[in-house]
């Protein structure tokens, strides 16, 4: 005899939802007046991609405010756990696919730990000109996009302006504009091409301006300010306490930059100031940011000024895969190619972390290896999942209207939070 409609047990999800609701019931029948529990995202344009929000609401105030994350998850930790290192670089392009070079960078640089390779000075100060790259061109989404996200449309046409000029020299460089895949763990794919110094020093005075500009038309913006200051307060103390880096924890006032405190790559060798703002607002965040840029259009200088000559990678390692020409002449150069290429670099066992200063804060690599060239474990700490942790605390007492500029000012990617 067949069952019922109703005699047909509800699904995991439909329980689970039936006894979330009953769990909000009880928590809220002894309140005085009705709240009302709102979703915001994950398919949001405020939310800057696939994050939820899951808001209770008194009115247009915020009483409780929970990130909900994971709808882009593709699980990258363990896909890094069955590739030769190498093959794993182009994954890496997809944690923060605003800043691809940077995190070629960091993941290389945190392979090289491991192997205890250090780079030739003109591989490493091609990598800082990379970064700084990333970290302008990630600077001005993060400011063109929290500013539209609070009316000021024209910053935005401004600083993806810019941004195009970075791709285009993204292209040039690496042949490719968003999903690079530029850096290899021992070097880079190429040397800088022929006349690019031309282009990048041009590019330089051009950002100068638009910083600029864009200062003019935010810095004593009514509404901007009226949108941004004194709101989405993170002090230093509770920055630190959840863990936030970058750009957001110098903005509560902690002059914590990596580049200075932990210096890699040769960044003692640059001069620069680490930009701090004491208020901690959304609008410290913004400053912050702006600075920063202004600071990176300084190391690239530097870097273009003293470029060393020499090799970009560790061409004469074992490890390292060998010149095509090579590789065609030679049975010995070959049998070297076929060996790297279907074993991978033979890394010796071990444990590291490394961090880099990304745009968004401390991107870190933990690697554990058995040995072989394949990692036993690999675990990446993303800034943006630590930055996002805070809006369970930081949305709360604020209005509705108050998101899109916090969330706006905390500027976050998804691909890096999911991993």
């Amino acid at each position: 005899m067949s069952k019922t409609t109703q005699e047909f047990e509800a699904p995991d999800s439909m329980a689970k939802a039936a006894h979330a609701a009953e769990h909000y019931q009880s928590e809220t029948q002894d309140l005085v007046g009705d709240r009302m529990v709102l979703n915001m995202g994950p398919s949001h344009p405020a939310t800057h991609g696939v994050l939820r929000l899951i808001l209770e609401l008194d009115g247009e105030l915020i009483c409780k405010a929970e990130p909900d994350v994971g709808f882009l998850h593709r699980g990258d930790e363990k896909i890094a756990e069955n590739m030769h290192y190498n093959q794993f670089v182009p994954y890496t392009d997809r944690l923060d696919y605003l800043a691809p070079l940077a995190n070629n960078v960091a993941y290389a640089s945190a392979v090289e730990k491991l192997l205890g390779w250090e780079l030739p000075p003109r591989g490493q100060a091609l990598r800082v000109l990379c970064c700084e790259l990333a970290r302008i061109s990630s600077h001005m989404l993060g400011v063109g996009v929290c500013a539209m996200d609070v009316g000021a449309m024209t910053v935005f046409l401004y600083t993806f302006t810019e941004r195009e000029k970075i791709y285009n020299m993204c292209e040039q460089l690496t042949g490719a504009r968003f999903t690079t895949s530029y850096t290899r763990v021992g070097g880079q794919l190429r040397d800088l091409p022929e006349g690019m110094e031309t282009s990048i020093r041009q590019f330089l005075n051009e950002c100068e301006v638009t910083i600029s500009e864009v200062s003019k038309l935010l810095d004593r913006n009514k509404i901007f300010l009226d949108r941004m200051v004194d709101v989405g307060v993170i002090t230093g103390e509770s920055a630190i306490d959840w863990g936030i880096t970058g750009p957001n924890l110098r903005g509560s006032g902690v002059p914590r930059d990596l580049r200075k405190d932990s210096p890699y790559l040769g960044y003692e060798k640059y001069e620069f100031d680490v930009p701090v703002a004491d208020e901690g607002d959304c609008y410290a965040r913004y400053q912050v940011r702006m600075e920063e840029m202004k600071q990176s259009i300084r190391i690239i200088r530097q870097v273009l000024d003293h470029m060393p000559d020499g090799p970009v990678n560790l061409a004469h390692s074992k490890s390292m895969l060998p010149e095509k020409e090579r590789v065609l002449m030679s049975m010995e150069e070959l049998i070297h190619h076929f060996i790297v290429a279907t074993q991978g670099i033979d890394a010796p066992a071990g444990e590291v972390y490394f961090a880099a200063e990304n745009p968004k804060g401390e991107l870190g690599f933990y690697i554990h290896s058995k040995g072989g060239g394949v990692p036993n474990r690999l675990k990446i700490r993303s800034p943006s999942f630590c930055n996002l942790s805070i809006c369970s605390k930081l949305l709360k007492g604020h209005m509705v209207s108050d998101i899109p500029a916090i969330l706006g000012s905390l500027d976050f990617v998804m691909g890096e939070c999911d991993r």
